[in-house]
């Protein structure tokens, strides 16, 4: 088995892991075993979908068609696809962090298999995602209905995995401010995107275009995460990767797609600091007790809160909780008690007097929140 570098220019941990941002070739599942458990944040697996073609098809001039004929691609029976899909998906789950995920992406012919055996595994499905390409192949017999989309499964490592990465605001942001929905319109991989050979021939018959992969990673993923394909192909999930500050690591067995990928790779620009910044939303930022801006000594015990218009004041104590009018509590409840109210938003309801003025207590939590951002962020 060989490994095939190529150099990307992200932020690394030290000691730079020797695997990463690399080709293996070899079996996918082989290969695997050449990486430690949980190291991965998320896997985009494109495996064989197992078209079952039986014979040449043509077009109704007769022409053929450049379909996907390729021995990687047959399988002599279901119960053999199955054994396979189960065994690259058990080796995928080993490497996977526990908040991880994994996409599988395919086609009628298989992707209800490919469920069923993440299911079976313990995965834990959290969405399927339809992919409508705006320009499918037509069905030149004329004999069903144009296949014009595929399938996603994006699922956490198991029930449990709560923490994994979804960016939420970023996807809602990107989509005129309305929630993202799960059927994504993307044409299919053609023109200059379209790796060929010298003979102007197709490098890879299921080339993804890389406008999928990219909302896959910015949807799932941060800067800095390791992002694993199991069958590499021509390397988009790499060039994607690489140009959104990612890591990756690619397995493929198949030198003509190695050779293409490294050189596809290798002319990616990754973007900058800037470009990659990740909009969040409250959600996902650190959780911060109002103890812990007593403790740091943003505010003394003592000092005495107040709501936006002085008509309510509480005395801060030591152990991270006012006092108001005999009674004491959170931040919340006692902001809700001097209302006579059920609920209420502690940081936002209390304020701090500070050359004259009334800050809300949020902007010492915010505070508290940079001092909790990691060097050089």
């Amino acid at each position: 088995m060989s490994v095939v570098r190529i150099v990307n220019e992200l932020p690394q941990a030290a000691p730079q892991s020797p695997w990463l941002d690399t080709i293996l070739k070899g079996d996918c599942v082989a290969a695997l075993e050449r990486l430690p458990d949980h190291s991965v944040d998320v896997i985009f697996a494109d495996p064989p979908y197992n078209l079952q073609l039986d014979g040449d098809l043509h077009r109704p001039d007769q022409s053929k068609v450049d379909a996907v004929d390729d021995h990687w691609d047959q399988f002599d029976s279901f119960q053999t696809y199955d054994a396979f899909t189960r065994a690259w998906l058990l080796a995928c789950r080993r490497v996977l962090k526990p908040n991880g995920t994994i996409w599988v992406i395919g086609s009628y012919h298989n992707i209800f298999r490919v469920g069923t055996s993440l299911q079976d595994l313990g995965f834990w499905v959290l969405n399927d995602v339809i992919w409508r390409k705006t320009n499918p192949m037509p069905n030149f017999r004329g004999r069903r209905f144009q296949n014009a989309h595929e399938t996603m499964i994006w699922a956490s490592r198991d029930q449990k995995g709560k923490g994994y990465t979804f960016n939420y605001e970023a996807m809602k942001a990107a989509n005129d401010d309305i929630q993202m929905r799960s059927d994504w319109l993307f044409p299919i991989c053609t023109g200059g995107e379209r790796l060929k050979d010298e003979n102007g021939d197709k490098v890879h018959p299921t080339q993804k275009p890389e406008a999928l992969l990219a909302r896959v990673l910015m949807a799932s993923t941060k800067p800095g995460d390791v992002v694993l394909d199991p069958f590499f192909g021509s390397g988009t999930t790499g060039a994607v990767a690489k140009r959104l500050g990612r890591h990756f690591v690619g397995i493929e067995r198949e030198q003509a797609y190695i050779d293409a990928a490294t050189a596809r790779i290798a002319a990616v620009e990754p973007l900058g600091k800037a470009e990659l910044t990740v909009m969040t939303g409250k959600r996902a930022e650190p959780r911060v007790a109002f103890v812990s801006v007593v403790e740091s000594g943003l505010l003394r015990p003592g000092t005495v809160l107040s709501d936006a218009r002085r008509r309510h004041a509480a005395i801060v104590r030591a152990d991270g909780t006012l006092a108001a009018n005999g009674d004491a509590g959170s931040i919340h409840r006692m902001g809700a008690k001097v209302q006579g109210l059920d609920a209420c938003n502690g940081w936002t309801f209390w304020h701090y007097e500070e050359e004259g003025g009334l800050k809300p207590i949020d902007d010492l939590r915010s505070k508290i929140r940079l001092q909790m951002l990691p060097v050089g962020a």
